[in-house]
């Protein structure tokens, strides 16, 4: 009869293997190693189990019993994980990190040669850029000095000087054998700037950062000449208690013209710096108008 129960199968014959990814409801259908369906999608080829037969009647274990043979599918991500946050704006290093950063973020390399510099061939002189007859030098003495005294509105003829490098008070009277009494510093003095990388500048850019007020300080003019173009490892000023705004300027400006240290320039900025780990890089509102 066709409906009699088959015996189990000969172990010679063809065995049935369950395959997971064929189901009916909770049963997995087994399907014999050798089917194929004719005009349909599926073309089974199962490698045939060593296993022992399984019984027509017994039912097959679910399929979390057998579990998957691959990992499951990653989950689709929510609209929450496809959200882009946008980055910051960036800002200028050297006007928004602290003075330690900023120096690790310098070029480090021997100092350049001297050769081809002529410190007003190359980097010019005082200039009025906002053509108001005040010239950068009048513009520093204006914003450094007190009582400041000027006839005619262009020129400053006198004034009082709290130096920063000195610490001490200097009377300034604009004459002949006077002037010289307070003068402007390069804080980065040019020689320096020209031999750590200035001489790559344009010409436009070496006047720029002659007249930069971000890099010039009234002092006492005896100090200015002692320092000369050397670097931080070469002089400091006397005032130990100005050392640090002295070195985070210089650091700012070799960071806004890409100008290089020394590294025993460097190592003597660290160890400035060592007493004053938060001393933050001066803000650039020296370039603001300043008469």
């Amino acid at each position: 009869m066709h409906n009699a129960r088959q015996p189990p199968p000969d172990p010679g014959r063809t065995a049935f293997t369950a395959h997971p990814g064929f189901r009916s409801g909770r049963w997995l259908v087994a399907v014999p190693a050798h089917l194929t369906m004719v005009g349909g999608v599926l073309a089974a080829a199962f490698a045939l189990a060593p296993s022992a037969p399984v019984a027509e009647s017994a039912p097959m274990p679910p399929a979390a019993a057998v579990g998957p043979t691959t990992p499951p599918p990653f989950p689709s991500p929510t609209p929450e994980d496809r959200l882009v946050t946008a980055s910051p704006e960036p800002t200028e290093r050297w006007a928004s990190s602290s003075a330690l950063a900023a120096l690790d973020g310098l070029e480090v390399a021997a100092r350049g040669s001297t050769a081809g510099y002529d410190r007003y061939a190359r980097f010019g002189d005082w200039i009025d850029d906002d053509g108001n007859c005040v010239t950068t030098r009048d513009e520093i003495l204006a914003r450094d000095l007190t009582d400041v005294d000027s006839d005619d509105g262009c020129r400053v003829e006198s004034g009082m000087l709290d130096d920063p490098y000195t610490g001490t008070s200097i009377s300034f009277t604009r004459g002949v054998t006077t002037s010289s009494d307070v003068q402007i510093d390069h804080v980065v003095a040019a020689g320096n700037a020209w031999a750590s990388g200035a001489r790559s500048l344009s010409q436009t850019e070496r006047v720029e950062f002659y007249n930069d007020p971000l890099n010039l300080l009234a002092v006492a003019g005896a100090v200015n000449a002692s320092k000369s173009d050397s670097a931080a490892d070469e002089w400091l000023p006397p005032e130990e208690s100005f050392h640090c705004e002295y070195v985070a300027t210089q650091i700012a400006v070799k960071a806004k013209y890409g100008l290089q240290v020394t590294a025993p320039e460097k190592a003597a900025m660290h160890e400035v710096l060592s007493a004053c780990p938060d001393q933050e890089l001066p803000a650039d509102h020296r370039n603001e108008d300043l008469t």
